[in-house]
């Protein structure tokens, strides 16, 4: 499977969605719509085609997938919605949280959450694959979710009273969902404590990069948050490293912390402009047909460089993180990232409604396969729970020095600006003997 298409979307979670690659998202036929008003049962055996086609795991799940075909198209369909149960039902088989169908209100929303607006709470959730528990991976930053103070690995047990036990990943995504001004009360649990969150929806439109020049031993240093690979994430990110080159900075920060993910060649746009050459990720599909995408002399720049990543950088994020932590060009600090290693294909149907499809998982640089392990930084700093708090309740100290993650990535930069120097410094001597 070739990574050529510009709509590759990767993410762990959702605003709605798994980790997605749209490859025919504006399949929207006239006659198709035509048709399938009078035959529901052909958007079916389309889901199963694509399914049959394209599916990383050939065995199905060790399911009769032939078997699974015959069962539901000999089934009568009389209208829409009739069909979309069937699907889901069909889908359920590969117990695969990342292979879903999406109604036409789901698939518009998934395609609105890469777009840099959106329209919520700003929380981006996942399902876990073992208990099905909706559990948040990351707020948003400045956004109701988090301000309210809802965290990373919150599990969602009631969404306005209603269980969540049982509850599919998009049905959580439209209850929490809603109009400008409404609101939403979320139920959780954080080890073992139960909290609720009354929440105010509102337009969040985001800005996923924001950098500072701070101080430190070995001179001005750059350091960049990097929210969501968003549509505008590249063209941001490239501002802020020209920014910072012009201000000379001696080396610099990443925070990819709570970084949830989003397209894919964001995250490969971005690498580009930190590494010269070497590989940044590649696929495997269930042809062990492998692809790659490599560096093309792009670099903007060479100075050093620390990452921080913590449980909520996942996939675009761990796709970046690994590269530059395989390729030697940066050191990771934080905590185990989020693990999530699995590509889908988002396919628009006939009538508005959308699939997303696994169809490969995807490697680091050296070849890890990182779904479900994560990226473990170089250096591993975990905070305690009166740090996270201390951080959540006064988000002006994150990317502080009382920022322990970040003080840590501060000495681990010294150090390496340090080193680069007296390599220098080495080789200008080692020139003019």
């Amino acid at each position: 499977m070739a990574i050529t298409k510009r709509g590759f979307i990767l993410g762990a979670t959702t605003l709605a969605s798994a980790a997605f690659v749209i490859t025919g998202a504006n399949l929207h036929i006239s006659n198709g719509q035509a048709f399938f008003k009078e035959s529901p049962k052909e958007l079916v055996d389309e889901v199963w085609q694509l399914i049959d086609h394209e599916y990383v795991d050939d065995s199905f799940n060790a399911v009769d997938w032939n078997s699974v075909r015959s069962d539901y198209l000999n089934r009568t369909y009389t209208d829409q919605e009739e069909a979309y149960v069937a699907v889901r039902e069909m889908l359920e088989q590969l117990e695969d949280p990342y292979t879903r169908f999406m109604d036409p209100e789901e698939f518009r929303n998934m395609q609105i959450d890469t777009s840099g607006e959106l329209t919520g709470v700003g929380i981006q959730i996942s399902q876990d694959e073992e208990t099905n528990e909706i559990v948040v991976v990351a707020p948003i930053e400045d956004t109701p979710a988090f301000e309210a103070g809802l965290l990373s690995g919150d599990v969602i047990e009631f969404i306005d009273g209603q269980s969540t036990e049982g509850m599919d990943l998009s049905d959580a995504v439209n209850l929490i969902r809603g109009p400008v001004d409404s609101s939403v009360t979320l139920s959780v649990s954080r080890e073992g404590e139960a909290l609720d969150f009354d929440l105010a929806r509102a337009r969040i439109e985001i800005h996923p990069v924001r950098y500072s020049v701070e101080a430190s031993d070995e001179g001005s240093v750059g350091y960049i948050r990097l929210t969501q690979f968003s549509a505008n994430a590249a063209a941001e990110m490239k501002d802020a490293i020209e920014s910072l080159e012009e201000r000379d900075v001696t080396g610099y920060v990443l925070d990819l912390r709570s970084n949830p993910g989003g397209l894919l060649f964001s995250s490969i746009d971005i690498a580009q402009m930190w590494i010269e050459e070497g590989t940044i990720v590649s696929t495997v599909d269930r042809d062990a047909t492998s692809d790659e995408e490599v560096a093309h002399n792009q670099a903007l720049t060479d100075r050093p460089l620390v990452v921080l990543v913590d449980g909520g950088s996942a996939s675009a994020s761990e796709i970046l993180s690994g590269a530059l932590q395989d390729n030697d060009r940066a050191v990771l600090v934080g905590t185990q990232t989020f693990g999530k290693g699995l590509v889908q294909s988002v396919r628009g149907l006939a009538d508005g409604s959308g699939v997303a499809v696994t169809i490969a998982k995807y490697l680091t640089p050296s070849g890890r396969d990182i779904n479900e392990l994560g990226i473990e930084p170089d250096y591993i700093v975990e905070l305690s729970e009166e740090q996270r708090d201390e951080l959540t309740e006064d988000r002006d100290k994150v990317g502080t020095l009382e920022d322990p993650q970040y003080a840590k990535a501060m000495e681990v930069l010294s150090d390496a600006i340090r080193s680069q120097r007296q390599s220098a410094s080495s080789a200008g001597v080692a020139d003019g003997e």
